[in-house]
């Protein structure tokens, strides 16, 4: 087998290190009415709202808060109508992946020729495509979706019970400024997250074909091996350690900028099962995917089979005879480095009962997605596997 034909581009420019919100002066236009976007009140506690507004300069701008952890579509469109009123003609999202892909959709919400709701396909609107976007970057405080460096965004719907994504051309981000010094004042509970989510961002492309990508895998291998090397540090709330928090910051990003899985094909299903959970009941987005993977790589071993041997040996160095044991082994070790970041490894651990399975694969029905994974063959029935596995 052979990697498969790709086209990559990526356009977003990363101003990473230290110091480095001041070069908004230099990349938004001077004569932009600026709208910051943001989620809760952190963003102002430590001073990173009072660094953006001094490196804005001269330029007009305001404000829009409130941005919900899995933002909201009837919050956004709120953004939508403030944009419309007061004439803002660039976006700054300042914040983690939420506030990220928030602004995401509100760009291209804005511009939109229709019902925005119509962006979004797997059952919510009509899938119709995003044809431009308003202008916006970046600045990124809390690591872990990669958002900041690609044109992906998930949008939560109240009313309907979905999160769902939508991907377009037009919605990367014109720059993102990645100050690993911001971590400094994140809880454990964003760190444990980011890890995690960043970690099985990976997975999701590396644990499908082997089609002899050496690129792409040994990448994906690097990313892994720094998630696990500073996975200990990084989590310790009064970490101040700059070369832990760069690697992470920039693992995370790597992780889901398209770099690492070129060539390769993508599975996702776990992000498609673990949204489900998040819907029903408000689980933090990590902590639904990490007893998912979990399962997903024993109920689908067969298909899996060569990847999660390449992974069992090159990441945490199993050697058996006995390939099954291997695997085995490789879930078990998978599963304790989990358990070492605090994050869960069964769903009843975030409140998940049996009884719960059915409405989560009526879920899955209602958004389209009967038959997903890298092969399409994960139906129903399996995904209720996983399900009923993970508890």
């Amino acid at each position: 087998m052979a990697m498969n034909n790709f086209t990559f581009y990526n356009p977003t420019k990363i101003f990473f290190g230290k110091d480095q919100i001041r070069k908004l002066n230099h990349e938004i236009p001077k004569d932009a009415k600026v709208l910051l976007l943001y989620g809760g009140g952190s963003i102002k506690q430590y001073g990173v709202f009072d660094r953006v507004v001094e490196a804005l300069g001269d330029r007009q701008w305001g404000e829009f808060g409130g941005i919900e952890a899995n933002p909201v579509f009837e919050t956004l469109m709120e953004a939508v109508a403030q944009i419309k009123k007061d004439g803002y003609d660039y976006l700054l999202a300042l914040g983690g992946g939420s506030v990220i892909d928030a602004t995401k959709f509100i760009a291209a919400a804005v511009p939109f020729d229709g019902d925005p709701i119509d962006i979004f396909a797997m059952g919510i609107g009509k899938g119709l495509p995003v044809k431009s976007s308003m202008p916006f970057g970046t600045v990124l405080t809390l690591p872990a979706t990669g958002s900041e460096m690609n044109s992906d965004s998930v949008i939560s719907f109240k009313e309907k019970g979905a999160k769902v994504s939508f991907d377009s051309v037009h919605s990367f981000p014109q720059f993102s400024v990645l100050e690993p010094e911001t971590t400094y004042t994140l809880p454990v509970r964003q760190r444990r997250n980011g890890i995690a989510d960043g970690y099985i961002h990976v997975l999701e492309n590396y644990l499908t074909h082997d089609l002899g990508g050496d690129i792409p895998d040994y990448f994906s291998e690097g990313i892994l091996k720094t998630f696990i090397k500073h996975a200990d540090a990084y989590i310790n709330e009064d970490s101040k350690d700059y070369e832990v928090a760069s690697n992470v910051m920039w693992a995370c990003t790597m992780a889901l900028n398209g770099v690492a899985s070129k060539g390769n094909v993508g599975d996702w299903s776990t992000h498609s099962l673990g949204h489900e959970i998040t819907a029903f009941n408000h689980t933090d987005h990590a902590k639904t995917l990490t007893p998912i993977i979990l399962a997903t790589m024993d109920v689908r071993r067969d298909e899996k089979h060569a990847k999660i041997l390449r992974y069992a040996r090159n990441i945490w160095h199993i050697e058996d005879k006995d390939e099954e044991k291997v695997i085995d082994k490789a879930i078990e070790r998978t599963a304790a480095f989990f358990e070492s970041i605090g994050m869960p490894t069964k769903l009843r651990q975030v409140g998940i009962q049996e009884e719960d399975i059915n409405s989560l694969v009526n879920q899955l029905e209602a958004h389209k997605e009967n038959t997903i994974g890298e092969n399409a063959s994960q139906n129903l029935d399996t995904s209720r596997k996983i399900y009923q596995r993970a508890l």
